[in-house]
C-alpha cells in the first residue's frame, strides 16, 4: 500500500527520538534526568482547577469554533497588560500553539510556497510546514553570537517570489535568544519591503531574564496588519496538557479566512477552555516566583556549561533552553551513549541532539539542546553528571 510523500518527508521529533533508549535505561534501574524536553515542573495555578471543578453543565457541549467568549475575553485582558489591544474577532482559540502555526501556514501559503526561519528553530516548524506543503528556507544564526539575527543581506538573500513569511520564536526555542528592538525593527522593514507576513511565536514572553526589555512584534505599529501572533498557555502557566493556544492578528481579512479552518475542526475542548479562562485571575506573584526560579536555573546551567572545557554557550536571555556546542563530532551519538553506555551512581541525563533543530544538512552535529525545567537541586546534579560524562566520552 502506498503512503503519501507528505508523511514520508515529515521528520520524527528529534526531541523524542531517543525515548526508547531512555526507557531501556529505566528498565535497567538507571535514573534519568530529563534535560531533553520543555515540560515545566512548576505547579499549574490553582485558578485552572478551581474553574474546572465548578463546571456543572449537564451536557458537555461543543464550544464555538473561535473559542469560548470567556476565554477570548481573558486573553484580551491579558494582552492589555502588555499594551496590546485586540478585538474579539482578531483572536481564535486553537489546540495549543501547534494548531495555531498550522492555521497560519495554511492560510497564507500555497503548496510550494516558502517561509524563511532563523535556524536552529523549533523542530515542529518543519513538521507543520511539511503538512501545509510549505518549504522551510533557513538562514543561519550562530552560538558564538548568542543566536542573534545576522545582517539584513543574509536574510533577504533567502527571499524569492515564493516567500510568504518570516517566522520567528521570540524568546527562542531552542536557543533562548531574546531579540532586541532593533532586530524586530529589521524584520519589520524586510516584511514591508518584500510584502511578507511575520509569524511571531511568542509563547515564552514571560521568560526574559537579567532585566532585559521584551519587544513583541505587535509593538511595531506599522506592520501590525502583517503580524500573525502565535501564543499558548502551556509554558506561561505550566499547563502543557491543557492544549490551549491561539492565533491572533489585527488583519481582520486574514482572521476571517482562518475561521474556515477553525470551523472545519469544529472546536477546541470545552473543559480546558473553561479552566484556562480563569487563569487570568492568577496572582501576579506567581509570575514573579516562576521567573526568579527559572533565572536561577539558567544561572546554574550556564555556569556549569562554562566550566566544561571546549563547550561554547552564550548565556541565554529567555525561555528555558540553551543550545551548547560541544567539543565532539556527534551530539546524537553522545546523547544516545548517555542512555546506553553511561551512568554515574546509577544516574544519567537525556539531552536533545541539536542537529534536528536545523534544516540545513550537516549543521548542528556537535550541538545539543538542554532544557532547564528541573528543580535547582536536580539540575545541579544533572549538570555535574553531564560534565563527567562529556570528559569520559571524549577520552573513549
Amino acid at each position: 500500500m502506498q503512503l503519501s510523500k507528505r508523511i514520508q518527508e515529515m521528520q520524527f521529533s528529534p526531541i523524542r527520538k531517543l525515548v526508547p533508549f531512555g526507557e531501556e535505561a529505566k528498565k535497567r534501574g538507571v535514573k534519568i534526568y530529563h534535560l531533553n524536553i520543555g515540560q515545566p515542573d512548576i505547579k499549574t495555578p490553582e485558578t485552572f482547577m478551581e474553574a474546572v471543578k465548578k463546571y456543572d453543565d449537564k451536557v458537555l457541549k461543543y464550544a464555538t469554533s473561535p473559542g469560548l467568549d470567556s476565554l477570548i475575553d481573558s486573553f484580551i485582558t491579558y494582552y492589555k497588560e502588555w499594551n496590546i489591544d485586540f478585538d474579539k474577532d482578531e483572536i481564535i482559540i486553537t489546540n495549543g500553539g501547534s494548531e495555531a502555526i498550522m492555521f497560519a501556514l495554511l492560510a497564507i501559503c500555497d503548496a510550494g510556497d516558502e517561509v524563511i526561519i532563523p535556524e536552529p528553530f523549533y523542530t515542529n516548524y518543519n513538521g507543520f510546514s511539511a503538512v501545509a506543503g510549505t518549504n522551510v528556507v533557513p538562514f543561519l544564526t550562530k552560538a558564538e553570537n548568542g543566536f542573534h539575527l545576522p545582517a539584513k543581506e543574509e536574510i533577504t538573500s533567502k527571499i524569492t517570489n515564493k516567500t510568504r513569511a518570516i517566522m520567528v520564536s521570540n524568546p527562542g526555542n531552542p536557543t533562548g535568544v531574546v531579540y532586541t528592538k532593533e532586530e524586530l525593527r529589521l524584520l519589520a522593514d524586510i516584511c514591508k519591503e518584500h510584502d511578507l507576513y511575520l509569524i511571531a511565536d511568542e509563547v515564552y514572553r514571560e521568560f526574559v531574564y537579567d532585566g532585559e526589555e521584551y519587544t513583541s512584534a505587535l509593538f511595531l505599529e506599522d506592520i501590525r496588519d502583517r503580524v500573525i501572533l502565535i501564543d499558548s498557555v502551556s509554558k506561561r502557566y505550566s499547563a502543557c496538557g491543557a492544549r490551549i493556544g491561539l492565533v491572533a492578528s489585527k488583519n481582520k481579512v486574514l482572521m476571517n479566512e482562518i475561521m474556515k479552518l477553525a470551523q472545519s475542526r469544529l472546536c477546541v475542548p470545552t473543559i480546558e477552555q473553561v479552566g484556562c479562562a480563569n487563569l487570568i485571575n492568577t496572582p501576579k506573584s506567581y509570575f514573579d516566583e516562576v521567573l526568579n526560579e527559572y533565572e536561577e536555573r539558567r544561572n546554574i546551567l550556564h555556569k556549569k556549561l562554562s566550566e566544561m572545557p571546549g563547550v561554547i554557550c552564550e548565556k541565554p536571555k529567555g525561555a528555558f533552553y540553551v543550545v551548547a556546542k560541544l567539543p565532539i563530532e556527534s551530539g546524537e551519538d553522545f546523547a544516545k551513549w548517555l542512555l546506553t553506555d553511561f551512568s554515574l551512581d546509577n544516574k544519567t541525563v537525556m539531552v536533545a541532539p541539536a542537529e534536528g533543530f536545523y534544516a540545513t544538512e550537516g549543521l548542528g552535529k556537535n550541538e545539543i539542546r538542554i532544557s532547564y525545567c528541573l528543580n535547582t537541586k536536580d539540575l545541579e546534579d544533572a549538570m555535574n553528571i553531564l560534565a563527567i560524562a562529556l570528559e569520559k566520552y571524549r577520552n573513549l
